[in-house]
């Protein structure tokens, strides 16, 4: 799949088959989030990779909007080195896991990006070092087929901005 196909395949998954993600297919989709780009090459990132049933089951009771992160095959924690590039380490972890959510859909997994969670428990319960920050989580595999009623009028009433919208040439509001 090309790129700019995984780009428009690309949605929000919030329900996920128990099949498990192989380990061929979940090391190429880190392999690209390692290729990442990232300021003065850095690289500030850090993948905790949850296949455990029982701590995702722990890890959704501390998302608000990521209750089935519990019910995907697996959880990802993607996590910045504050020490290693403090002023990039938030911008360079979100473009690698952007890199892995695009990886994924190339394969025909799911993704969904969740940025509202309990920090310090999470943080906890994986024994992450002070000097990293939880940037985001990140629920992963293959799509289980739900009509998301939300997802539908969401996209109804707030459908893509067209590229005239957010685009301005050589000054803010000239097209």
């Amino acid at each position: 799949m090309d790129v700019f196909h995984a780009l428009r395949k690309r949605k929000s998954v919030r329900a996920y088959l128990s099949d498990p993600v192989t380990d061929e297919n979940l090391l190429t989709i880190l392999e690209g989030a390692r290729l990442a780009p990232s300021a003065g090459n850095i690289q500030p990132w850090h993948f905790i990779i949850i296949r455990d049933n029982e701590i995702r089951e722990k890890i959704a009771k501390e998302c608000r909007y990521g209750k089935f992160v519990s019910e995907s095959p697996v959880a990802i924690i993607a996590c910045g080195n504050k020490q290693a590039s403090s002023h990039w380490y938030a911008i360079d972890t979100a473009i690698a896991l952007e890199h892995v959510v695009l990886g994924a859909t190339a394969l025909g997994l799911g993704t969904c990006w969740i940025g509202m969670f309990n920090e310090r428990a999470i943080r906890t319960m994986v024994n992450l070092p002070a000097h990293f920050e939880i940037i985001a989580l990140l629920a992963l595999g293959y799509p289980r087929e739900k009509i998301d009623l939300w997802a539908k009028i969401l996209h109804m009433i707030r459908p893509r901005k067209k590229l005239d919208d957010i685009l301005s040439n050589e000054v803010y509001g000239t097209s």
